[in-house]
């Protein structure tokens, strides 16, 4: 071969090792790059975690304050507060303020489907359902369900005949779907302990399954509870007589129970944030001197 050849040769060669570098250090560039966000996700991920649950904490030292013109309220008004260069917004609710599924009477129940859009008689259904899946005969009641009725609808199970162990149990009541139980859900909870709610604390949901109640009025009844300062609206002369009910029942703080869905919302400087949904009941159960034990624990993260 020719020496001019030769050279024609290498060069093509040279041409072709200088790309193949190229695409590799381009390569190890975008993969350096990908595991840098990775990391910093990662990183604002886990940030957002602590500070949201330093929410969780900070909500059962409010809780347990001893001054109860400062102690933190659980009807969903908001609390912020910044925690390491994190905004933190944490909202409790006082589970005795929901409607508990295994204590709630029919009228109750019917209410609560009747709020959501429910046909009464479909309410009468499925408020008879609840009521057999958690009594412990097997003898249906006028419009509800036992074994029969869910083999007759083709479902392999039965009503279990004991309370419900969770709130997500009851979309297995024959007649229940996940739509339904979408909007049941910010209402109910098997901790409540009470046959009716205590509307001092009650949301949205669950004051519009009460008698005579409507949109409007529920709403003003938690904005007026809201700008209350704590503690004044409890029994006694005091108190805040202008909260009443449509049927003229007066809402007065009793104390509320010792079990509460905490929401904590962490947001960092960047947008990254994390939900922390927690339910927890205040005093500690084995270990002794323990704040809180951990009923039901949910995280959820949002990127920038």
């Amino acid at each position: 071969m020719r020496p001019s050849h030769q050279r024609g040769v290498a060069l093509i060669l040279v041409i072709w090792v200088i790309a193949l570098m190229g695409v590799l250090l381009g390569s190890f560039a975008l993969i350096a790059r990908t595991e840098n966000f990775e990391s910093r996700h990662l990183f604002d991920g886990t940030t957002a975690r602590y500070a949201a649950q330093a929410g969780i904490e900070r909500a059962v030292y409010e809780l347990r304050n001893p001054d109860i013109s400062q102690r933190w309220v659980g009807d969903g008004r908001p609390y912020d507060f910044e925690f390491d260069g994190a905004q933190v917004q944490v909202e409790l609710t006082d589970e005795s303020g929901l409607i508990d599924i295994n204590t709630a009477d029919d009228a109750l129940l019917q209410g609560l489907f009747i709020s959501v859009g429910v046909s009464p008689d479909q309410a009468v259904a499925l408020s008879d359902a609840i009521q057999d899946w958690r009594d412990p005969d097997d003898m249906p009641r006028p419009h509800g369900a036992e074994l029969g009725e869910y083999k007759a609808a083709g479902l392999p199970y039965g009503p279990r005949n004991a309370p419900f162990q969770t709130t997500g149990e009851i979309q297995q009541v024959l007649g229940m779907n996940y739509e339904l139980y979408e909007k049941i859900e910010p209402a109910i909870t098997i901790y409540g302990g009470g046959v009716q709610p205590d509307p001092a604390y009650a949301p949205l949901e669950v004051l519009l399954s009460l008698p005579g109640m409507t949109a409007d009025l529920a709403r003003q009844l938690i904005a007026a509870r809201q700008q209350q300062v704590p503690g004044q609206f409890a029994p006694g002369p005091s108190g805040a007589a202008a909260l009443t009910l449509p049927d003229g029942t007066p809402v007065m703080a009793k104390g509320g129970g010792n079990t509460y869905t905490i929401r904590s919302r962490a947001t960092l400087a960047n947008g990254a944030s994390t939900v922390l949904d927690a339910s927890i009941r205040l005093g500690g159960v084995g270990a002794a001197g323990q704040p809180y034990t951990v009923l039901r624990w949910d995280q959820k993260e949002s990127s920038r």
